[in-house]
């Protein structure tokens, strides 16, 4: 059941149509340009796009940079920021507000990366595109005024997935270390055999057309391969030890639930600390309805959860 405050305004929210990706695309710029209101607190963030280095051959990624001007008990955190999609959509520009409130309510610096996307590009693209901005935070660290013990990767949806196939591959090239991952309504599995992910087929926002279409074009040549990497899809790594903590939240009445609750119950039996959050009567994406109450407590939560993890003490403004 979908909650009343939220069910209020699903005839309103957009329909996602990923068969026409650049209409898509589009679509989803202009939603949240018209979602984004006044940012609090933006004046006390210096805003920079930068490239960095692509990982091994690839091209330079293009990164957008939230660094506080007058920061608080230097050195600071660091957040890589990964923005959803369902691989295919997204970009810094629609993700810029949420970016620039995570820098100003925990006083750290965040990276948000502008990867490339599918189905043009296909895994691995999208996950070099990360690490290589997970390097970048640690390589610049000094310069960047981050404390490289205390660093985050944060991402939703899509982003949440490939925040999650970002960890996997740091410990696993011992590259730059995380202190945690933050996971929210995470896409991690291309197998579609979750209870929840074959009953969910027209619900708001995201169903399982909708995630078909989202796994085979980010999958590209390795759709339907039954020797799938674990980094293309966390939930088929084995081990899951060694990660670093996690803070996971899923929608009950979403496609993605059931995969994002398991991969939280594996990583506590592979001895990660995890908090997880299943958020009643909401939907993929319900959040963007920001005066829902169930949006508000997720929110509030969120930012709690993430300036402890960075060892930040501070109730920021833009929680409350």
């Amino acid at each position: 059941m979908i909650d009343p405050e939220l069910a209020a305004l699903v005839d309103v929210l957009p329909v996602v149509d990923l068969n026409d990706i650049q209409v898509a695309r589009d679509a989803f710029e202009q939603l949240i340009t018209s979602l984004s209101a006044e940012i609090p607190g933006i004046d006390t963030l210096e805003i920079e796009d930068r490239l960095v280095p692509g990982h091994l051959d690839d091209p330079d990624v293009p990164v957008r940079v939230y660094r506080p001007k007058a920061p608080r008990n230097p050195p600071v955190p660091g957040v890589l920021h990964i923005h959803g999609g369902g691989f295919m959509i997204g970009s810094v520009e629609a993700e810029h507000a949420g970016a620039a409130l995570m820098a100003v309510d925990s006083g750290a610096v965040v990276v948000s990366v502008d990867y490339r996307l599918a189905p043009e590009h296909p895994y691995p693209a999208g996950l070099h595109d990360c690490y290589a901005a997970l390097t970048f935070l640690h390589a610049e660290a000094g310069g960047l005024g981050v404390d490289p013990a205390r660093v985050a990767v944060v991402g939703a949806s899509a982003g949440g997935g490939l925040s999650a196939a970002t960890a996997l591959l740091a410990r696993d090239l011992g590259g730059p270390p995380l202190c945690f991952q933050m996971l929210q309504i995470p896409e991690l599995d291309d197998r579609l055999d979750t209870p929840s992910m074959q009953a969910f087929v027209d619900s708001p926002v995201w169903n399982r057309p909708l995630a078909v279409i989202s796994w085979r074009a980010y999958m590209g040549e390795l759709s339907g391969a039954g020797d799938v990497p674990v980094y293309a899809a966390p939930a088929r790594a084995s081990d899951l030890s060694g990660l670093p903590p996690a803070y996971i939240s899923t929608a009950e009445n979403d496609p993605l639930r059931d995969e994002g609750i398991i991969y939280a119950m594996r990583l506590l039996q592979a001895g990660v600390s995890v908090e997880l959050h299943q958020f009643p009567g909401t939907f993929h994406g319900s959040a963007m309805v920001t005066t829902a109450a169930v949006s508000r407590r997720a929110a509030r939560e969120t930012a709690v959860v993430l300036r402890k993890a960075l060892g930040v003490e501070r109730e920021g403004a833009a929680a409350s």
